[in-house]
């Protein structure tokens, strides 16, 4: 009995170690390549940009001077990467509101409207963007993602990738665009209940 009690604890540790070994391998990653020897330079403490010190400003900004274009456009960005959609959207309205023809503007509040589940209106928006600038490519590509993904209308996603490929053939993305377009081809659209 004192025997096999020994022989499970050293077979738990060799695996144990083994199961270390691995993951240590697995997350190490290749190695990499030697650098000149000498002094290590001192590292600058990176800067702590607080997100909300920012949007303070920037809603500072436009309650003094509410037609600064760029200060609405910088308020939805800080909104956008919070991921704080609705905030988003309201700032990039004021936004157009000063310039409804700015597809880069139209794309991120696409985008937001998206993710509040609005995809009517993310589909206006990216379709709108794409007639201001018919060679803006985020457009496209988030119409067919908003058709393929929300929508499962294959026949528009299907279209706008097209459009999106003949804009930007070897842009970010058109790997995976011709992938799915690939898909569409070979599998049909399920039924609506």
């Amino acid at each position: 009995m004192k025997n096999d009690n020994i022989l499970v604890g050293i077979v738990a540790l060799i695996a144990g170690l083994i199961i270390g070994w691995m993951a240590g391998q697995k997350s190490s990653g290749p190695t990499p390549m030697p650098v000149a020897q000498g002094p290590a330079p001192a590292a600058a403490p990176a800067p702590m940009v607080n997100a909300q010190q920012k949007v303070n400003e920037l809603k500072s900004m436009v309650a003094k001077d509410p037609k600064n274009r760029q200060a609405w456009v910088a308020l939805g960005n800080e909104h956008f990467d919070a991921d704080q959609p609705m905030e988003a959207v309201e700032a990039y309205q004021k936004a157009l509101e000063l310039n409804d023809k700015d597809p880069n503007v139209l794309t991120d509040q696409g985008v937001m409207f998206r993710r509040l589940g609005w995809f009517d209106r993310a589909i206006a928006n990216f379709t709108k963007a794409s007639q201001a600038d018919p060679t803006h490519a985020t457009s496209l590509y988030n119409l067919g993602i908003t058709y393929r993904y929300d929508l499962n209308d294959f026949a528009k996603a299907q279209d706008a990738w097209t459009k999106f490929l003949a804009v930007s053939p070897n842009g970010p993305g058109s790997d995976r665009v011709r992938q799915e377009l690939e898909f569409l081809k070979t599998h049909p659209p399920m039924p609506k209940p």
